[in-house]
Formats: structure tokens, sequence, C-alpha cells
């Protein structure tokens, strides 16, 4: 029954989704690191199980009254462990095919529509209840300051009485990060499931008020750019538009998340104890003020870049005006020139004293045209 574990290089391995760009909900991610560097075959590295019915791979940790017992162990043993009211499990897949997500629902009992929830790509951020457990889906964002891209990773949660599972649909999310997160307060793993998911959201959300917060600080670079005394016009507008798109995505992202969180501290779920609001509410806050700040940040952008076009408008206008005030200084030497170059007898006609009359017009004529549009402020 235990099928050997996918390697680096076969199915499940990160592909880039066709249409997307860097930041397309649910695309899937290119490259061989998490968003913060780890290597995804380690990350987490005890609590990879050896022994699974699944061909992903797989992680599990088990608490007993809020201490940490097991890690890595069999997957097919959560079943008997979860019957244990002393006991909370957690289980994670990377990737998994179809066969492995109906490994879940024999070992767990879930609903068939959240298995095939799990299953798609490209969901929204939600809160699903079902009679025997609750099913998350969130996204973890990462920016890229350079190009003003982002991406976003997808994860899905089935949570029980007793076990939190987790659904990687690629390595985006580091979850070794989030390991070390529940290891920082493991004296909160007393609350159980709630501790988990507490840890989990924590750290997705926190991802989201760091990018929002590197947009932030790209728009403010923006604004520098915008008001520069070199025109940077094709940069100023292709980089907006790139904050836009990341900005439209991340409160796509976002937006949905105020309700997650909030639905989650309903006292009928029964999935919050009291000791545990506090933290809850605290993700909640966090929630709030990436979403407040995202729609900012949105309009911001678009004042930029409508700025910006006022003000190649503006500059289009003196650059007019400077050539027309240039071409009326040159038109009045055309115009003696013209004159005096035509093939008739006229007053000075083959004397240097007629030539001498034709310089000075000119010469006059242009200095004057020069100070009088340099005090309207034409040239």
């Amino acid at each position: 029954m235990n099928s050997p574990q996918r390697g680096p290089g076969e199915a499940g391995a990160l592909t880039e989704a066709v249409g997307t760009s860097g930041g397309a909900l649910g695309g899937r991610l290119a490259g061989t690191e998490a968003f913060h560097g780890q290597d995804p075959e380690t990350a987490a590295l005890p609590c990879i199980s050896r022994v699974s019915p699944t061909k992903c791979q797989a992680r599990t940790r088990l608490y007993r009254n809020g201490q940490l017992e097991l890690e890595g162990f069999p997957v097919a043993d959560i079943s008997d462990y979860v019957t244990d009211r002393d006991v909370t499990v957690w289980l994670d897949l990377r990737d998994p095919d179809h066969d492995d997500l109906g490994v879940l629902s024999e070992e767990f009992g879930l609903h068939p529509l959240a298995i095939e929830d799990a299953g798609y790509e490209r969901q929204r951020p939600k809160l699903d209840r079902y009679r025997t457990h609750l099913f998350v889906t969130a996204y973890a964002v990462k920016l890229d300051t350079g190009t003003g891209q982002l991406a976003a990773s997808e994860i899905d949660a089935f949570i029980t009485d007793r076990a939190l599972i987790t659904i990687r649909k690629d390595d985006g999310l580091d979850i070794g990060a989030v390991v070390d997160r529940w290891d920082a307060d493991s004296d909160l793993a007393k609350f159980g499931v709630a501790y988990l998911l507490h840890g989990l959201l924590d750290y997705i959300v926190d991802g989201h008020f760091a990018a929002v917060q590197g947009l932030d600080e790209a728009v403010e670079s923006l604004e520098d750019d915008l008001f520069a005394d070199a025109p940077m016009s094709m940069q100023v507008q292709r980089h907006s538009f790139e904050l836009r798109k990341s900005l439209v995505l991340l409160r796509r992202i976002v937006l949905p998340m105020r309700e997650v969180v909030n639905s989650l501290m309903r006292p009928d779920l029964h999935v919050v104890p009291d000791e545990m609001m506090p933290y809850y509410r605290d993700v909640y806050d966090h929630v709030l003020r990436a979403a407040d700040w995202t729609d900012s940040l949105r309009d911001l952008v678009t004042t930029i870049r409508e700025t910006n076009l006022t003000i190649q408008g503006n500059r289009l206008g003196i650059i007019t005006k400077k050539v027309t005030s240039w071409a009326a200084i040159v038109a009045v030497p055309t115009l003696v020139t013209g004159y005096y170059g035509m093939n008739v007898p006229y007053p000075g006609f083959d004397q240097k004293a007629g030539f001498y009359t034709a310089v000075g017009i000119m010469v006059v004529a242009a200095v004057l045209l020069y100070i009088v549009f340099k005090r309207k402020d034409w040239l």
C-alpha cells in the first residue's frame, strides 16, 4: 500500500502555469525554492514521513497534552491517534494528486466536495463548513521589489476536532517557517488545533502585511521617479502597471481573508477557545490593516499614473512652445534673406550697405523676438 514518494524532478515538481505572469491567483510557481529561500525537499526535515500511502511528500506531527511527542510517523497511523482526546495531529501533503487526496478521505472521512475543492486550483480564499470539519483556502504571497510582481501560493487546510491537514499546491509557502513559528509558541500547544491553525494563519497574514509594506515602498520610489529631472515616462508607466496588477491580486487575496478569520472566531464553530481569542483577534487586525492599506495604495497608484500622463502632457506643451518660439525667431531671418535674395533691384542692391542692412535687420529682429519670448516664458 505504501507507494514511493515523488522525486524533485518527477510529476509534481513546480511548473509555470500557462497564461500566468508572476502573480496570477493560483498559478503554479516556477523555481526550486520556497518564498523565503528554504529547500522544499528538506524543509521541516524531522517531520517528513518516510512511510506514507501517498505518492507525494508528507509531513506529520503529534502533540499530546500540549507536548510535541512524535514527528515524521507513518501517515497510516493517524487514524489510530486521532481517536485519543488528548492528541492533536498535523498532516501536510505537498502537491498531492487525486489518489493522494483519496487517502485523506479514507483516513479522516472528509466530505467529497471538500476533497474536490482541494484538487482544484485558483480557488478564492474561503471557509466552508461541513458536518465533521471545516475547509479553508488561503494564499501565501511574496513581492518581487525589483519588478513589482506578486507571486501567490495556494494552501488548503482541513480542520477537524483533533487534526489540521494542510494541502500545498506548490512550494511557495515555506512550511519550515510555519513549523518554526509553532515551536516558538509551543506554550500554546495545549489548545490543540486552534494553536496549529493560528500559527499557520499568522504566518500567512504576516506575509500579506509584508507584501503591502513592500508595495508601499515601491509606490514611494515610483513617486520619486515621477518628479525626477530626467523624464522616465515609460519606466514609470511600466512599473506602475505592474504595481497595480500586484495590488489587484493582493486585494483579491486579502479581502476574503477578513471573512475567513472572522468566521473562524464564531462561537458556534467551536474552533477557537476563549484563551486563544486574543491571538486570533490580532491576526484579524492585521488582515484589516492590510486590506485597508491595499485599497489606499491602489488609489495612489492610479493617481500616480494619471499624474504621470499629466506631466507628460505639460512637458509636451513646454516643448511645443519652445519649438514654436525658435521657429518664429528663425522665420524673420528667413523672410529677410528671401526678400534680399530676389533677383530684382532694391534699395542698396549691389552695394555693401544693402548687405549690412539685411544682416542688421536679421540680428535685431532675432534679438528682439528672443527677449520678448523670454519675458513671456516661452523659451
